[in-house]
């Protein structure tokens, strides 16, 4: 009788045990409130101290690269505003080709890497050969300068003279980039391959899908997302290596700042060209360090569950 009366009582009072109030109506206490204006008042002193110390240490610089006995002949040499505003379209020309060899470059060092991560994390006895070519790949071309390498395909290939050989020197310059950062971008994909937990394979594989399925949409998915800040690094350091393909002759920016730059001895064309890499390079690394920073908080919050 006293069970049949309680679960009575229950019924009854169900209705006004509604949920919490919704968080729009949560007003927070006076104690918060005034922790939360600390740390916002906090917040705008550090960004002032921050701001002040950098200026300052950047005045210190100036004051001290102004004083020195040779300031007027390095103006003369890198900092001619003439000598710039003459030399900047031509550069920006230039560096056209630069933009045109990276994007060339990136878009196949991304199937190549792939390709060797995959063989490298496959497990199959029938492409042992096919491992053991990958591991010696990458073990000989992050071992080999990049510019070493560029010297070799670019006036090795064509004196093999075989048919088919392009002649073209960016070609050429496009092609020992790929070989070089392939196997390093190869590597980063294989650490993200491996960062995949085995159980995330074990579940698509319960769910009816088979190991080509598994593998695009379970395990890349998560393995790129792991690595992509450090796979932005290595695209920021291409841009830059595209430079070193001036020595095989192409006109690209540092070819076109070394013509300028002879060509009335004055170096301010080397300061475009480093300008212009800089407002490449600068954006691509702000990307690259938010994604880690939102990598981090997402760990984070997956370890404090």
């Amino acid at each position: 009788m006293d069970l049949e009366k309680l679960e009575e009582l229950d019924k009854t009072d169900a209705p006004h045990r509604s949920a919490p109030p919704p968080d729009d109506h949560h007003q927070p206490s006076a104690h918060e409130q005034e922790r939360e204006r600390f740390r916002r008042s906090r917040k705008r002193r550090h960004t002032w101290t921050a701001a002040l110390c950098t200026l300052l240490a950047l005045a210190v610089v100036a004051t001290a690269a102004v004083a020195s006995p040779g300031w007027e002949r390095v103006r003369s040499l890198f900092l001619d505003g003439a000598e710039f505003r003459d030399a900047f379209p031509e550069l920006l020309r230039a560096f056209w080709l630069n933009i045109q060899m990276f994007l060339v470059a990136e878009v196949l060092i991304l199937v190549l890497g792939l390709l060797i991560a995959l063989v490298r994390t496959s497990r199959a006895p029938g492409l042992q050969p096919l491992r053991l070519a990958a591991t010696v790949y990458v073990d000989v071309f992050r071992g080999v300068p990049t510019l070493l390498l560029v010297f070799l395909i670019g006036f090795g290939l064509p004196a093999l003279r075989l048919q088919g050989t392009p002649s073209d020197p960016w070609v050429l310059g496009v092609i020992a980039l790929v070989l070089s950062y392939s196997a390093y971008v190869g590597e980063v994909l294989r650490a993200g391959l491996n960062s995949v937990h085995p159980a995330q394979r074990n579940a698509a594989r319960a769910l009816g899908l088979n190991e080509r399925q598994t593998m695009r949409h379970v395990v890349l998915p998560q393995a790129v997302r792991n690595v992509l800040p450090p796979l932005l690094n290595d695209f920021i350091a291409l841009q830059k290596d595209t430079a070193l393909v001036a020595v095989l002759g192409p006109l690209e920016v540092l070819r076109a700042a070394q013509i300028k730059a002879d060509y009335d001895f004055n170096y301010t064309p080397y300061l475009g060209a480093a300008l212009l890499f800089i407002a490449v390079t600068i954006p691509l690394t702000r990307f690259a360090d938010r994604l880690q920073r939102r990598a981090a908080r997402r760990t984070w919050a997956e370890a404090t569950r």
